[in-house]
């Protein structure tokens, strides 16, 4: 039977259509989950045409903006070869079942649930993000937007020793996340200043400009989130310059520069694997719907903003 698969296929409309099996070894998928900022932009056609090669995924079919095929957090059981019954993450959309290399797919730690295991690239991303922050034990750290990567990357940095992390967010239900995942919490207006880092995940122009307002003398503010064709405007003038602000982008496609000596992609999605063995983390998957509804239902998913991990489960044979 030939796979299916979700397709965007107009600014706003989706629907499974046949696709391609791809190569490698076969993959029977067990979930994968929305990745709702960057799925959106998609959803909507918003992908500027700049950014279409760097914006493509593995196993991804058609052109941005329509029809393409797009998502990058798949858990399936491997069927043949050498890991056969094994369970793996992979960068994959939105499939009933799939071919990957091997080298693109990574069998699943001990302890780690295959349903927990969709958070693989969000975590992935969390930690470059840390990793472009440079924080350190101490600090005082700020994170601006509690969606999935902001509260994965605010619950890696309270593992830091002596932190004080703050999760800020302007839905007040994002306290309970926080609280769970070792975080203080506060609303844009409570926020604490001068801190040592800023975190910024909004990918709101308003988000980014408390950014800067946080922002100790010479501390760092890292751009994290990514805001599609969307222009933000900042006040790069007065306290800007005076503190000495350092802003820093961060992006998962590339690692670090001061980690390319020892570091390669497969040895960082393996650690943020192992970074997920952790129960509480189950407090961001927000939902769940099965693969054969999630036409009806994937607007909604991305257009509600207390969506954090929406999960997508496929029926096994």
């Amino acid at each position: 039977m030939n796979p299916l698969a979700l397709w965007c296929v107009d600014s706003g409309f989706v629907e499974t259509r046949e696709a391609q099996m791809g190569e490698g070894m076969p993959v029977e998928t067990l979930f994968t989950g929305i990745s709702r900022g960057t799925e959106r932009l998609v959803f909507d056609g918003l992908v500027p045409p700049s950014e279409a090669e760097r914006m493509r995924v593995p196993g991804q079919e058609g052109e941005f903006s329509f029809p393409v095929k797009y998502g990058y957090s798949a858990v399936g059981q491997v069927l043949e070869g050498e890991h056969a019954g094994h369970h793996i993450f992979t960068l994959h959309p939105h499939q009933t079942h799939f071919r990957v290399p091997e080298s693109m797919a990574t069998v699943l730690p001990e302890g780690l649930p295959p349903k927990r295991a969709v958070l693989g690239a969000n975590m992935e991303t969390a930690v470059n993000i840390l990793w472009d922050s440079g924080a350190s034990a101490g600090d005082t750290i700020v994170v601006i937007g509690a969606g999935v990567v902001g509260a994965l990357t605010g619950y890696l940095a309270a593992k830091l020793p002596g932190t004080h992390v703050t999760l800020i967010d302007v839905n007040p239900e994002r306290a309970r996340v926080a609280t769970a995942l070792g975080c203080h919490f506060a609303l844009p207006n409570d926020a604490p200043t001068d801190c040592d880092t800023v975190i910024h995940c909004s990918a709101t122009e308003s988000g980014l400009q408390l950014a800067l307002k946080l922002a100790g003398q010479e501390a760092t503010v890292v751009e994290a989130s990514w805001f599609g064709g969307h222009t933000a405007t900042l006040p790069l003038g007065g306290p800007f310059h005076s503190r000495r602000l350092r802003l820093v982008s961060s992006q998962v496609g590339h690692l670090p520069a001061t980690r390319l000596p020892r570091w390669t992609h497969q040895r960082r999605i393996a650690k943020a694997l192992e970074l997920l063995c952790d129960d509480t983390l189950d407090v961001l998957i927000s939902g769940e719907t099965d693969f054969r509804d999630l036409p009806h239902h994937y607007g909604e998913i991305l257009a509600d903003p207390d969506t954090l991990c929406h999960r997508i489960r496929y029926e096994t044979t």
